[in-house]
């Protein structure tokens, strides 16, 4: 009989952690160096790949950490660990559909390829990412295009990972962008500026902005479900908005707590919410209610479910 897993970055517990789905009882806590922070699994839920933040925010002075611990899912164990040294804390983590990993240093902006991270514990190249405070990194499927948010400077840009000889291409969608998706054919990239408090539609090859939207305060992250409608959790009130793929807002969920990001599950209808109170909500997306929560570690961050 099949599991269903929810993987989970606890970042002040320094926990990378497995919950059992169903029941919502842990499974088991891997102690990692402090301030763990974002992660991404390979295409054969083989291996997670965690980026040593080493601070607690972004706005927390220090250096950060220069690692990329790689777990293995199967072991639920700690088995190797990538260096960026000197670049620190990495952030933004993606996978491309070759099982490339691309790793954001926001503290030297800069864009690390690992062309076999299940081989090799150093990055095979290494590109600008043409802003400052480079946060997060949005991938297409095939790793070809790759766009940085960059908090300070107000900019996404767009890099072309292959080719090290293009430079990156910068557009100012609105303030301090962060959260970000790719719509179902990755010809739009959509965006929440938490400074202005919208979502923006950038065309990815002529790179306008084409639609506007107005979401909650302070919107962190963008999540598109199964159905194409977006996600936006609205870190200073409370609240989640779904937009559809025009930016027009169908719905608004009111939460008790400050919704810190959220999973999909890959063949349901369902999301989890990491939450403040060290919880995580079971959120159906037919109904918008939450079927239920469990407990869980100090400030649960990232999650992804995986089934096995």
């Amino acid at each position: 009989m099949s599991q269903e897993v929810l993987l989970l970055v606890q970042k002040c517990a320094h926990t990378f952690s497995f919950y059992d789905v169903q029941s919502g009882d842990a499974i088991k806590h891997i102690r990692l160096p402090e301030f763990p922070h974002e992660f991404v699994v390979d295409s054969q839920n083989r291996f997670a790949y965690v980026g040593h933040y080493g601070i607690e925010t972004s706005s927390h002075e220090g250096e950060g950490g220069c690692s990329v611990f790689v777990i293995d899912l199967e072991k639920a164990e700690h088995v190797r660990t990538l260096s960026i040294w000197p670049f620190r804390r990495p952030h933004g983590l993606a996978m491309d559909d070759q099982d490339r990993l691309y790793v954001l240093s926001e503290g030297n902006s800069t864009l690390l390829i690992f062309d076999q991270p299940h081989l090799k514990d150093t990055p095979d190249r290494a590109i600008p990412s043409g802003g400052y405070k480079s946060h997060l990194v949005a991938l297409t499927r095939s790793g070809e295009t790759a766009f940085a948010l960059n908090l300070l400077s107000n900019t996404i840009t767009r890099l072309k990972p292959q080719d090290p000889t293009i430079a990156p291409l910068p557009v100012q969608p609105g303030s301090m962008p962060e959260g970000n998706c790719f719509s179902a054919d990755e010809r739009t990239l959509y965006v929440a500026t938490r400074g202005d408090d919208s979502i923006v539609a950038v065309d990815v090859e002529t790179l306008q902005v084409t639609r506007r939207g107005r979401t909650g305060a302070d919107p962190t992250r963008i999540y598109r479900d199964r159905q194409g409608r977006l996600f936006v959790t609205n870190y200073a009130e409370h609240s989640i908005s779904v937009f559809n793929a025009d930016l027009e807002e169908i719905h608004r969920i009111e939460l008790d707590t400050h919704a810190i990001a959220m999973s999909l599950h890959p063949t349901r209808d369902l999301a989890f919410v990491t939450l403040k109170d060290q919880r995580v909500g079971m959120l159906d997306l037919d109904t918008f209610t939450f079927q239920r929560y469990f407990h869980t570690l100090l400030e649960p961050d990232v999650s992804q479910v995986i089934v096995r």
